[in-house]
């Protein structure tokens, strides 16, 4: 496979990038362009570190997506989330900016993103961000995470 911009990855021995900075997204040609369909990515074990404490925080992140001309290669996309393993942001800011940069550089038809966290201090922490109302016609099924219930 050729080395494009479009599949720095794919077929590719690739690094754990050091930051979220430093990760690079591979965005191949939608194979499927005009058509209204939605991608759902799930990571159960994503980690980030707490700015305050700089100890691990954990979440399963759900992304789902409408693409338009292009897609998310899942390689890369696994490489950008685990870059933030060493990567210090409050649970909203970490969230929210994995969909903001998914958007402004694949530029689907809809995207969102849930962030579902794990208790940190007695506390879970889930967050949510869309780009807008999903386009007419799409299927959104639930994103299937349960909101913690811890004991009760």
């Amino acid at each position: 496979m050729s080395d494009t911009p479009e599949t720095l990855h794919l077929g590719q021995t690739s690094a754990l990038p050091a930051s979220p900075e430093e990760a690079q997204l591979d965005y191949p040609a939608n194979p499927r362009k005009g058509s209204l369909y939605l991608v759902r990515f799930a990571a159960p074990e994503f980690t980030s570190l707490c700015p305050v404490t700089g100890q691990p925080d954990f979440a399963h992140i759900v992304i789902d997506y409408a693409p338009g001309d292009t897609i998310v290669e899942s390689k890369s996309l696994k490489l950008f989330l685990g870059s933030f393993r060493n990567h210090s942001g409050f649970h909203e800011d970490v969230t929210v900016g994995i969909g903001q940069r998914l958007v402004e550089e694949m530029k689907p038809k809809w995207l969102r993103i849930g962030g579902y966290w794990y208790p940190r201090g007695g506390i879970p922490i889930d967050v949510f961000w869309q780009t807008g109302a999903p386009p007419e016609g799409l299927w959104v099924p639930d994103q299937g995470v349960a909101s913690y219930r811890g004991r009760g």
